[in-house]
């Protein structure tokens, strides 16, 4: 299999073979599987509280704004990492540091914003 086709065909391949491990998996569960179903087994789970009323639900805002806010933090630190290791490169240090003292004031003031619109606040 050499050439440029070659690899490729080595990558289909493997991507047959996992397709049938998966769907092999997959067709075993269904057939050594117990199939009983009942009216209790078929009603929709809601964390373990039997559904009552309707289907729709309002939601509070400030769940999506914490959601947010973790999702800055999370990006916040995947940037801090690799950062922290090219810091100590010769030649970096000044650059990396004001690139990083900028990044870090643009999320001082996003913080900074949701404090003063109360949105941090859990009441």
């Amino acid at each position: 299999m050499d050439g440029y086709f070659g690899s490729y065909a080595v990558v289909f391949a493997l991507l047959a073979i996992g397709v049938a491990i998966f769907a092999g998996g997959l067709l075993a569960n269904r057939l050594l599987r117990p199939h009983r179903p009942t009216a209790e087994k078929l009603t929709t789970y809601e964390c373990g509280v039997d559904p009552v009323g309707g289907d729709w639900a309002q939601s509070q805002v400030r769940y999506y704004v914490f959601t947010y806010l973790y999702v800055v933090f999370a990006v916040d630190a995947v940037f801090l990492f690799p950062w922290a290791t090219v810091f100590a490169a010769p030649g970096f240090g000044t650059t990396t540091l004001v690139e990083m003292l900028v990044f870090l004031g643009f999320i001082a003031l996003g913080i900074l914003y949701a404090w003063r619109k109360r949105v941090l606040a859990w009441t």
